[in-house]
């Protein structure tokens, strides 16, 4: 499989490490381009092939992943629009753009997937979110297993694709201030910052095995941890009683309400 990656910024580079790590495709199958080479230039040496000619690095590509900024989509795809044929699949990244849009650029029938990961897709450990346009089942498929190799997928209607964005993309974010929360906390009872965060994330990672692995609601695992007049409830009682659930709510309900006000 020769994959074309447009755009070999954290993403788009992290994609194709990803790639190759899981064994998807050699390094030598995949070309990455970029206006500044210079950025990425470590990676000749893996093997990847680089180029700032996006027609010449989706020539004999199978997959054209689109990693670029919402405002160059435009201009990107009218330089390849022509050499786009029904033999590619077309892979968008980009926030906010849809498939409808994507084909209106191109003017033409093609398989078109957008494909919404977070940055632990450089780890293997990506949630993606997946729906496409005018992609047959094995090539939805072929996209698929790209991305199962780099985490986890979840295919999805289109309209979700927003909400999948901001619960999967910048919910790193959110969790991450968690994890730093539970630290500061780890260093106030005593723990030096290093050992904090390492109990902090180790724990994080647990929880999200647990409920991963046991298909259990969060409740459930909840329960098994409290005990009447325990810490653990005095503890979680008191996030609550100061609107740990409600903020984080919120938080998620305003970057939906961001994301769907952003104009391109």
């Amino acid at each position: 499989m020769k994959i074309a990656i447009i755009g070999g910024g954290n993403l788009g580079t992290a994609i194709a490490l990803g790639t190759v790590k899981a064994k998807l495709a050699k390094a030598s199958d995949i070309t990455i381009t970029r206006r500044h080479l210079a950025k990425i230039d470590h990676l000749k040496s893996e093997g990847f092939q680089l180029t700032t000619d996006n027609i010449t690095a989706i020539k004999d590509a199978t997959l054209v992943l689109l990693c670029v900024q919402p405002k160059q989509l435009a201009s990107l795809l009218a330089d390849l629009g022509s050499y786009i044929t029904d033999q590619h699949i077309v892979v968008s990244t980009i926030t906010g753009i849809s498939t409808e849009e994507i084909a209106s650029h191109l003017q033409k029938k093609v398989a078109i997937v957008r494909a919404m990961p977070n940055t632990a897709i450089a780890i293997g450990q990506s949630m993606t979110c997946i729906c496409s346009k005018d992609a047959t089942e094995k090539q939805l498929e072929e996209v698929t297993n790209l991305f199962n190799g780099l985490g986890m997928t979840l295919p999805i209607e289109e309209r979700l694709m927003k909400a999948a964005t901001v619960l999967a993309a910048s919910g790193i974010a959110f969790f991450m201030r968690y994890i730093r929360a539970a630290t500061q906390g780890g260093i106030q009872m005593g723990f030096d910052a290093e050992e904090a965060q390492l109990i902090a994330a180790q724990t994080a990672r647990g929880a999200a095995s647990l409920l991963l692995t046991n298909e259990s609601h969060p409740e459930i695992e909840i329960d098994k941890v409290t005990t009447p007049e325990g810490c653990t409830i005095a503890g979680l009682n008191e996030m609550e009683h100061q609107g740990l659930s409600s903020a984080l709510i919120k938080g998620i309900i305003t970057s939906f309400d961001k994301i769907n006000n952003i104009k391109k």
